[in-house]
Order: C-alpha cells, then sequence, then structure tokens
C-alpha cells in the first residue's frame, strides 16, 4: 500500500444478540483484510433480541478487547447508507452454509443495487462455529446447556444473568 493511501476499512453488521466465537472469528478474518473494522450493531424489525442495545454494545465491548483496527457501533437506517457514511468499501458478511447463502446473496445484490461503490465480502468461520447462531445460543443456554466453548466469557455471564441459570 502507497503511504499516502487511505486505508482500506469495512462494516461487518449484525444483530449480535448475542455475540458468538463465530462472530468474533469471521471479525478477526475482516481484520486481516482491512485494517479498519466497524462491528456495527443494527437493529432488526423481525426479531425481538434478548438483550437491549446497549448490554449488546457492552458485551461486544468486553469481547473485542485488544483487537486494533475494531470500532463498534450501533446505527439505524439503510446500511449502505451507513457505510457510505463511515468511508467504508465493503460489508463483512459470515456464511455458515449453503441456507445462509440465498439471503446474503439477495442483501449483497440489492445493497450494490443501491451503492454500486461497495462491495459485499463473504467469509465462512472455522468450522468449529460452522454451525453455530446467536438463536442456538439463546436456546441451549435457556435449557442450562454448556455454552462457554461458544460464546466469549461476558456472554456467558449475562445469558445466565437473563436465564436465571448456571448456562456455562
Amino acid at each position: 500500500m502507497a503511504e499516502n493511501e487511505p486505508q482500506k476499512s469495512a462494516v461487518y453488521p449484525g444483530t449480535f444478540d448475542p455475540i458468538t466465537n463465530g462472530h468474533l472469528d469471521i471479525a478477526r478474518r475482516a481484520l486481516r483484510l482491512f485494517p479498519n473494522l466497524i462491528l456495527a450493531i443494527a437493529p432488526n424489525p423481525r426479531k425481538t433480541p434478548l438483550f437491549t442495545l446497549e448490554e449488546r454494545l457492552e458485551m461486544i465491548r468486553q469481547a473485542t478487547e485488544g483487537l486494533d483496527g475494531l470500532r463498534i457501533e450501533s446505527f439505524d437506517g439503510l446500511l449502505v447508507d451507513y457505510v457510505a457514511q463511515k468511508g467504508a468499501s465493503a460489508i463483512i458478511r459470515g456464511i455458515r452454509a449453503v441456507s445462509d447463502f440465498e439471503f446474503e446473496f439477495q442483501m449483497a445484490l440489492m445493497n450494490r443495487k443501491l451503492d454500486t461503490s461497495i462491495e459485499t465480502v463473504f467469509l465462512m468461520p472455522s468450522e468449529e462455529y460452522s454451525y453455530l447462531t446467536s438463536t442456538l445460543i439463546k436456546e441451549v443456554a435457556s435449557y442450562d446447556g454448556k455454552i462457554s466453548t461458544l460464546v466469549p466469557k461476558p456472554v456467558t455471564e449475562k445469558l445466565r444473568e437473563k436465564y436465571g441459570s448456571k448456562a456455562s
């Protein structure tokens, strides 16, 4: 990269309710490609989150301490507008399985239609996280299942509080 060339940045959007080790894996992979990454928490009108926006922001801050080049923010509105406002050139999306691809592909094409200057980059998580979803984590935690190897420690603790359980 030339000395005066600006560093590329990307936005990794999601509801992150809660953030999982799979999300962190994607964030680390994205930071290898983009020295500046914004992990952007988005509300999703189709979902009712377990955690408030403030709780999610705090858990993510704790879970990502020490990841250089990462900023954590929240946003509302069209993703491409937010990405353009931040001066980013790419949207990061994780693809766990073929079942994710159709929806993600549709979204990527719509985002490209809305702003041709923004690319979507699909990243696959490590195999050990390829089945992991926030929904699955919440379900397992609600039955006192062992989740400590699947989510960061602050998330395990918050899930214990929410479900009044041992969620380990």
